[in-house]
């Protein structure tokens, strides 16, 4: 049997620290502390070359339980649906009234962060009501 690797998660978009903070605010991540001899982040981007500045940014789980979240700039603007997407469990065990109001609270803090709520699928005899959303730059995820 194999071993078990550890995965990061990369998004491809067009402003790196933005879409990074906001997911830091969704998932409780935290930016990490910037390399050794740099007060903060906007330090270390000034000695960088032109080109390179404000080209990623990183979230990581405080914890360093899960994966680490890699927001990588790119020319190109979001076109299709994603083929992956992250499901953030906000509803985990709950079901009815009671998962569709956590949904909707969470929908609620996310929307004043700057995410964008989609169809909200109510549940059926095999899944539980989610709701669809969008972040900053368009990358559809679920509250599950």
């Amino acid at each position: 049997m194999g071993t078990i690797k550890k995965v990061q998660i990369t998004f491809d978009c067009k402003e790196p620290e933005r879409v990074a903070r906001f997911w830091c605010e969704v998932l409780g991540y935290v930016v990490p502390p910037p390399p050794e001899g740099f007060a903060d982040w906007a330090a270390y981007e000034s000695t960088l070359p032109a080109e390179r500045q404000g080209a990623g940014f990183v979230a990581q789980d405080p914890a360093g339980v899960g994966p680490r979240l890699y927001f990588q700039r790119v020319p190109e603007g979001k076109v299709v649906k994603n083929r992956v997407h992250l499901d953030v469990r906000v509803g985990t065990g709950l079901v009815g009234a009671e998962r569709l109001a956590a949904l909707e609270a969470e929908s609620a803090r996310l929307v004043a962060l700057g995410a964008t709520r989609g169809q909200l699928l109510l549940a059926d005899e095999e899944n539980e009501s989610c709701q669809n959303m969008q972040d900053v730059e368009g990358n559809e995820f679920c509250l599950d």
